[in-house]
């Protein structure tokens, strides 16, 4: 395989010719400041997905290699996030397990069919699928599951037991065992919340007016999660909390994860497949979308089906070391950008320092309490609330309102798994709505010019007889017979109409339901004594019609542009009344 092939496949083989010391250095230093905020987000985010906490630990070390050498974002940093973690919960809460084992056994075979599935779509350059998810049916999506998630956290607040897939169990749950609420937990959740609020917006402004510098006042606000993990774990072990009714994490195991096999049980794959696509189609299209916002404030840029296949190796990776499914998160990655990484080198060195936390620091995390866990995550994921979506796609569009709404309402009254599949379900829908009605405008000349514009927008010059209609869409099998209901009932409306000119400035495909339109219309015109001509097609669409009978057929011609067009028929055009007394005369 020649190397410029390869290269498209290993992109670490691009960036690594030319790493040097200042750039290990910038990595490094990033790899330091992300390493201290992905232990936390890490042991939290496994237990949002109803796993051990080291199991957040496990996602967090071999993914990151595999990124590094398969990836193409400089600063994408892949692991746990809170979305996916949620949806996991939901995949393997379908199969009704109880044994950990078992539960453990289940994110690791759902996160090696998203790892298979991603790569799959990846070599198959099929990553465009993911455009048929709009963006704010996705907004809605996120909004609605971060608020889920932030609900599904209280109960660690209050130290209470509470259970439910969507919003209305949660809160039925959380009111009927309120009573049971643990003091002491629910001040240290309190305190650890507030504290994480204020370190997000005021911690670094006050290192700053102390005289530190802004590299190390942003690490320092960087580890604020570390310090609320450090003092109240503190706290529980010194005072004996976990006795009073503080539930902690308990014993983490010590090391490097084990090697883990999936299950090929096909019971559970059937179970869990569809959990999978959806979480690998949720996962990329965060991930790639935060790549391509960060790659571009660099003018750098990043291959979305490579991108696929760097995913899909982290989400095998994590399969294979006992952890869960895995893609790019936002806070994090955005902190790696900050921080000065260069290169996914810095991902690579976050996995040695997480490997060195599972090695060493596991032991002092049986007494961290839950309730800053859940503090870390309901901090986190209130960031991603953005109710504002409504108002904006109210505003902007009807359409894209009823799909966000629906997305939302469907997300915390049903489920996670319904919201997303009805995400994406509207997703296509809405395309293929738009996209079935196609605007047409009838056009005419803008006087001393040779452009040609909406006559219900302009003042413009029209031949008599001559009607052109501007298709402002590509032509397929949804919106064909559209067009041909339009072109005939306008024709209907005209007197004395003797030409008829199809303008595709904008039509870029017409495929073989279209082709069959166009010649239908193109008969039904005849009959009348009509004649039809195109103008404007571009050079591929005209490849595929002289693959065809209807140039042949067509009664008129295929004018080059518009303008010629125009002058070509104006000397065909039948004289107005005032032309014919003057011819008269």
């Amino acid at each position: 395989m020649q190397l410029p092939r390869l290269t498209r496949y290993l992109p670490i083989l691009d960036w690594a010719r030319r790493y040097d010391r200042d750039t290990a250095t910038s990595d490094l230093v990033a790899a330091v400041i992300v390493t201290i905020m992905l232990i936390p987000q890490s042991l939290a985010y496994a237990l949002l997905a109803g796993l051990p906490a080291e199991m957040g630990l496990y996602a967090s070390i071999l993914p990151l290699v595999a990124y590094a050498i398969f990836g193409t974002s400089r600063a994408l940093a892949v692991g746990p996030v809170a979305v996916v973690s949620l949806m996991t919960a939901a995949a393997i809460g379908q199969l009704g397990l109880s044994d950990p084992a078992q539960i453990a056994l289940a994110a690791v075979t759902l996160a090696f069919i998203s790892g298979v599935f991603l790569v799959a779509i990846g070599v198959l350059r099929l990553g465009f699928l993911a455009n048929f998810l709009s963006h704010p049916v996705i907004s809605g999506f996120i909004t609605a599951s971060g608020v889920l998630i932030a609900a599904s956290q209280l109960k660690h607040i209050f130290g209470i037991s509470a259970e439910g897939h969507t919003l209305v169990d949660l809160v039925a749950s959380l009111i009927a065992h309120l009573p049971e609420t643990n003091v002491i937990t629910l001040a240290i959740g309190v305190a650890a919340t507030a504290f994480l609020f204020w370190v997000r917006k005021g911690l670094k402004p006050l290192l700053r007016n102390m005289g530190l510098g802004p590299r190390m006042a942003d690490i320092l606000a960087k580890a604020g999660p570390v310090a609320a993990v450090a003092v109240t774990t503190l706290l529980t072990w010194g005072l004996g909390l976990n006795d009073m009714g503080v539930k902690v994490v308990g014993e983490v195991p010590m090391g490097l994860p084990p090697f883990s096999a999936p299950s090929f049980d096909l019971s559970m794959w059937k179970t869990l497949l569809m959990p999978a696509i959806l979480i690998s189609i949720i996962g990329f299209v965060e991930s790639v979308s935060v790549a391509q916002t960060l790659a571009a404030k660099r003018r750098q840029r990043i291959d979305p089906d490579q991108e696929l296949i760097g995913l899909g190796a982290s989400n095998i990776g994590s399969a294979l070391s006992g952890g869960f499914p895995v893609t790019g998160g936002f806070s994090r990655s955005v902190v790696n950008f900050d921080a000065g990484a260069e290169t996914p080198a810095a991902g690579a060195y976050t996995a040695v320092g997480i490997g060195l936390a599972t090695l060493v620091l596991t032991p002092l995390l049986f007494f961290l309490p839950k309730a800053t866990l859940a503090a870390t995550i309901i901090v986190a994921v209130l960031s991603l609330v953005d109710f504002s979506i409504l108002k904006k796609t109210w505003t902007y569009s009807k359409v894209d309102f009823t799909a966000v709404s629906a997305t939302i309402v469907l997300t915390l009254l049903v489920g996670v798994e319904v919201g997303v599949s009805a995400g994406v379900l509207l997703s296509i829908l809405l395309h293929l709505y738009k996209t079935s009605k196609p605007h047409v405008a009838e056009v005419g000349l803008v006087p001393g010019t040779h452009h040609f514009r909406n006559v219900l927008r302009h003042d413009v010059e029209t031949l008599p007889g001559v009607l052109t209609l501007r298709v402002d869409e590509s032509l397929y099998f949804v919106n064909a017979r559209f067009l041909e209901e339009y072109v005939l009932t306008r024709v209907a409306e005209c007197q004395n109409l003797r030409h008829v000119v199809l303008m595709f400035p904008a039509v870029n495909e017409v495929d073989m339901s279209a082709l069959e339109t166009l010649e239908e219309i193109n008969r039904r015109l005849e009959e009348q004594g009509i004649t039809l001509h195109l103008t404007e097609v571009k050079g591929p669409v005209m490849d595929r019609l002289k693959r065809s009978h209807f140039l042949h057929e067509l009664s008129g011609q295929v004018f080059l542009s518009q303008y010629e067009a125009f002058c070509a028929l104006k000397a065909d055009a039948p004289l107005g009344a005032e032309q014919e007394s003057l011819a008269a005369q």
